[in-house]
């Protein structure tokens, strides 16, 4: 009897406590519309209670972990099969179906400039949208087609942005922006918005985000350019982040998906490439429940965060470069049955206060597309410039421009980046380029490592693993002209003007 009351007074207390969360949750849910309501009155209000919901909805990880498995391996493609194809009898017919869309909502402040990302110069005085614009413009030259860009902007970058589209007016290529979601960021105890009204300046210039690129496919929707490009006789977009500079337009993966049987055809293609020791935190595709799926390093519970980052169980990640059928993004999304994965990202405002953002990511919407494929590509198509040290690799004589595209000098021996570390004293790119008289000739690098107070004179030459290491209060000027192969450098050396 003992037994049978405690078991039916843990079932009691147990439906006790669900009836209580969920009352909770209700409660919670009743707050964040009244809030929305005195805060919002545009469509965004929306896709804010939507996540916002399923936030509450979802408990724990995303994932159960057991039911994750290795992708079939007809799922994911080499390039060379694709490649192998060909390419179109009529590539400008294809290419007049494709429009490229650029992930244009960040801002440089992890490298120390003001703005949106995609105007800081990185090869010859050319910004990452000056590259962009050039590689579609040489496509549509060339194969006399009518490519357009659309750049995906945030509330951060879209006034710039505009601003400095103006000076494209005479290239030949069409450029449409449209402007994600801007959401409320929530306070991590009350779970209600921070954001007292609608303005961005004062007190509430923190309390707004842009919630991740999964948003894309709900703003692009909403902005009508995605029936427009439609109506234009637009199939698919190539959707990648700006600052990606080997995302360029591949004509095979293009000819691989206009090539497909209309009964076949592939709506979702992720390019994905082989991981490395920098990688182990990017989002990998699984199979789960019988669908491709991306897996990001946030929904993977901590128990086996280690295993995830194994490069020998999952030995791709995504490059976020992504071909996506337009007519199947308009089905999928007035079904509202697209359902992304919610990333909880967890930040504290400069005045201390706790706050969620609640995100998700434009390639986790794969799994609800038809026969979705994953290309596994060369590492040449992922190329981010997200620190002072990968903008040092794509401004030294390791590539060569052309048309806007960054390609490998064939003067290098071995077709991988060198690793190179740069220390604090270079995280800003003033600071990074008041350091270098001319960039280094890195032809012959494998390994760079500079830390503390150190600057490169002009015509320098780095072969092998390089170590310059200059301690706390002292300096290390690399003499103009020095040619350092495998070399450790400390200490100080001071090379003096007179």
């Amino acid at each position: 009897i003992k037994r049978t009351s405690v078991c039916l007074f843990a079932d009691l207390t147990r439906g006790a406590m669900t009836e209580f969360q969920e009352k909770l949750r209700q409660q919670h849910e009743e707050s964040m519309h009244r809030e929305l309501e005195a805060l919002l009155s545009t469509a965004n209000k929306v896709e804010a209670e939507k996540i916002f919901h399923r936030f509450l909805q979802v408990k724990g990880p995303s994932v159960d972990w057991p039911k994750i498995n290795r992708p079939p391996e007809e799922s994911i493609q080499p390039y060379e099969k694709i490649r192998a194809k060909g390419l179109p009898d009529n590539i400008t017919a294809c290419l007049n179906k494709l429009a490229v869309v650029k992930l244009n909502g960040g801002l440089g402040t992890s490298m120390g400039c003001k703005g949106p990302k995609s105007l800081i110069s990185v090869r010859n005085e050319n910004t990452f949208l000056d590259l962009t614009v050039q590689q579609i413009e040489h496509l549509n030259k060339t194969f006399s087609a009518d490519v357009p860009l659309v750049l995906m902007n945030s509330f951060n970058t879209d006034e710039e942005t505009k601003k400095i589209l103006q000076k494209y007016k005479h290239h030949r290529v069409n450029i449409h922006t449209f402007n994600q979601s801007r959401y409320p960021r929530i306070n991590k105890e009350s779970l209600l918005p921070i954001a007292s009204n609608m303005g961005m300046s004062g007190e509430n210039a923190e309390a707004w985000y842009p919630p991740g690129h999964g948003d894309i496919y709900a703003s692009f929707y909403n902005s009508g350019l995605l029936d427009k490009l439609i109506a234009e006789g637009k199939e698919y977009i190539f959707v990648s982040n700006i600052d990606n500079l080997g995302a360029t337009v591949d004509l095979f993966i293009l000819q691989h998906l206009m090539s497909q049987p209309a009964d076949r055809r592939c709506e979702f293609i992720m390019e994905v490439t082989d991981k490395t020791r920098a990688d182990v935190k990017g989002g990998t595709l699984i199979q789960y429940e019988d669908h491709l799926r991306l897996l990001e390093i946030a929904q993977v519970p901590k128990a086996h965060v280690d295993e995830f980052k194994s490069v020998t169980k999952f030995k791709i990640f995504n490059t976020n470069n992504l071909w996506i059928s337009l007519p199947a993004i308009k089905r999928l999304h007035e079904k509202n049955a697209m359902d992304l994965e919610i990333i909880v990202n967890p930040k504290t405002l400069d005045g201390g206060l706790n706050v969620i953002q609640l995100e998700t990511a434009v390639g986790a919407a794969i799994k609800s597309f038809d026969n979705a494929l994953g290309v596994n590509v060369p590492r040449s198509r992922f190329l981010p410039v997200k620190t002072s040290s990968d903008l040092l690799l794509v401004m030294s004589n390791l590539y060569s421009l052309d048309a806007g595209s960054l390609t490998m000098s064939k003067k290098r021996e071995f077709p991988t980046t060198p690793h190179v570390k740069l220390g604090s004293s270079f995280t800003k790119v003033q600071e990074f380029l008041a350091r270098f008289e001319n960039i280094p000739d890195m032809l012959e690098l494998d390994h760079l490592t500079v830390s503390g107070d150190v600057t490169f004179g002009k015509n320098v030459s780095l072969k092998g693993t390089v170590i310059i290491i200059a301690n706390h209060g002292d300096r290390i000027d690399i003499p103009a002209g020095a040619m350092l192969e495998n070399k450790i450098v400390s200490g100080n050396l001071r090379i003096l003007d007179h």
